[in-house]
């Protein structure tokens, strides 16, 4: 038979009980309908019960709207509810993303050392000191204050068997800083002995700027220089535009 005939045969039947299938949602609308007569507002029931703030409108906007409060408190009460709302979408995101990142390093997986080479060769090239116009400067030096980055950039020195002696290291940070305390923090970074780190460059302090760069956790940039690197400094520049065009 067609659907129409089918659809005429059952109108008015009720469906059978086996295609019913309970709401997952029922028990957080039930609860926050009860915390809206308890005059909880909207974001207060969002954030406890972790849902969208359009979702609580729709199991609510029949019931009463929030009394027996003073503006004030009402205010404050609704600012509370806003900052835990946003505090428990914050963790929901933050977990999302750690998610992701996860995900993608695990993709990534080890290195070759082709690859390492490719990939420290593009790091070099956003980030390392390129020849500019005038006297020409062939010399490897790459800054940067990525406890992470300058630990690859080491491991790309490695990959392209850069004798370590050839290696140095020099603090860049401002003179109101703590420069013992990133001098140990680097060292701790780099793994190699302090005779191989040169005196520390002090940037003079202007107090009119306003850096976020301050406190404890601030170490300043590390130089990483490479003596005698004209040949290494000609080999990424050619391992860089190969890259870049493709071949």
């Amino acid at each position: 038979m067609s659907n129409s005939t089918l659809n005429d045969a059952l109108k008015d039947e009720p469906p059978p009980e086996w295609t019913r299938r309970p709401n997952a949602k029922d028990d957080l609308r039930a609860k926050a309908r009860q915390l809206r007569m308890l005059d909880h507002d909207y974001e207060e029931i969002a954030a406890s019960r972790r849902v969208a703030k359009s979702s609580v409108s729709l199991w609510v906007r029949d019931l009463p709207r929030v009394t027996g409060f003073s503006t004030a408190e009402g205010k404050k009460r609704s600012a509370e509810g806003t900052r835990r709302y946003w505090a428990a979408q914050r963790q929901a995101s933050d977990a999302s993303r750690a998610a992701v990142r996860a995900a993608a390093a695990n993709k990534i997986g080890g290195l070759t050392n082709r690859e390492l080479v490719i990939a420290g060769a593009i790091a070099y090239w956003c980030e390392g000191s390129k020849n500019k116009p005038g006297p020409w400067n062939d010399h490897v030096a790459f800054t940067n204050s990525d406890p992470a980055l300058i630990r690859f950039f080491l491991r790309f020195l490695e990959a392209t068997r850069t004798p370590p002696e050839d290696v140095t290291f020099r603090i860049y940070i401002h003179e109101n800083a703590d420069v013992e305390s990133a001098q140990r923090f680097w060292l701790e970074v780099t793994g190699v002995s302090p005779d191989r780190f040169r005196t520390p460059t002090l940037k003079r302090h202007n107090p009119k700027t306003v850096r976020k760069n301050v406190g404890e956790g601030y170490y300043g940039c590390l130089r990483v220089d490479v003596r005698r690197s004209s040949g290494l400094y000609h080999k990424i520049e050619g391992w860089a535009g190969g890259i870049m065009s493709g071949s």
